[in-house]
């Protein structure tokens, strides 16, 4: 390596290390007004020796919180089951469009049928549009639904994931493209030894297709662990809050609780860097394997 290659490496090195410096920056500010005495949104990166106090965090654990007549009080805002909330829905949710976009790819990847084409240019169309303009129809369609199933209905969780499953088509079109990046060869030894299409699906792609199942699963579970429209119009009561819609009551308007705010903004990315920690190597596999095709 010549003096020019080291400098440009040394370059890179630095101009990478200063764009996750400036990544940083944010992530500190946040757990900073956390830990910062007052619901204030101003000071420096990291809280001084005067201002530190975790009052913010005992509030969200729920322990009980100091007055200002120096009493000490049971915390009346439940966080914790707002984020049991948030991480049953997510996770459910993204179970059941794992599932559901998995046997649909498999269909449109392998089985030939009349409309087929037609339906992969409605699924890419309908990526075009956010899940937003369809909430006066979803919050019908469960107000309706509601009068007959009451457990689907409005204000209750399995309605938020009933109307979670409609936002499958970028998710149906990532795994097939996964699906065609596989031999076909396996499927049809496969059927020749008598396996039926489902066998075909359950053993043998079903193993195969781990990576890009993590892929989806977390993918899907990120973005639906912090949804909030949707999630603010189904849920009403305050006990059945997802974490991202009770962590908005922190902010009133003239009450805006931002050292709240911040500490229930930490806890909700709690779940996500450890589920990205522990799938990074699948995540890495499932992002890259479908992109090429044999």
């Amino acid at each position: 390596m010549n003096k020019g290659q080291r400098w440009r490496l040394f370059w890179a090195h630095a101009a990478l290390l200063g764009f996750i410096a400036l990544m940083l920056v944010p992530l500190l500010m946040v757990v900073s007004i956390s830990l910062r005495a007052g619901n204030f949104a101003t000071g420096g990166i990291l809280p001084s020796a005067e201002t530190f106090s975790w009052e913010h965090w005992r509030l969200v654990l729920g322990l009980p919180v100091l007055q200002p007549d120096g009493t000490w009080a049971a915390a009346t805002v439940p966080v914790l089951r707002w984020f049991w909330n948030s991480i049953k829905v997510a996770a459910v949710s993204a179970f059941l469009i794992l599932m559901l976009s998995a046997t649909c790819a498999y269909a449109f990847a392998r089985m030939r049928f009349r409309g087929r084409d037609g339906l992969l240019g409605g699924l890419l169309i309908l990526q075009m549009f956010p899940m937003v303009l369809a909430l006066i129809a979803i919050y019908s369609i469960l107000e309706g639904l509601g009068r007959w199933v009451p457990a689907l209905g409005l204000d209750t969780h399995p309605g938020l994931i009933l109307a979670y499953l409609g936002g499958i088509a970028t998710h149906i079109w990532m795994i097939k493209g996964y699906f065609d990046s596989l031999p076909v060869a396996l499927e049809e030894s496969a059927a020749m030894d008598g396996a039926s299409p489902w066998q075909i699906f359950l053993r043998i792609m079903l193993p195969t297709s781990l990576p890009i199942f993590a892929v989806v699963f977390i993918l899907a579970f990120i973005g639906l662990l912090g949804e909030y429209p949707l999630a603010s119009v189904v849920l009403q009561r305050t006990d059945q809050w997802t974490l991202a819609v009770g962590a908005n009551s922190f902010l009133y308007e003239q009450n805006y609780r931002w050292g709240d705010f911040a500490a229930t903004a930490v806890l909700a990315g709690l779940p996500i860097t450890l589920l990205f920690l522990a799938c990074q190597k699948l995540l890495v596999s499932g992002l890259t394997a479908g992109g090429v095709k044999e």
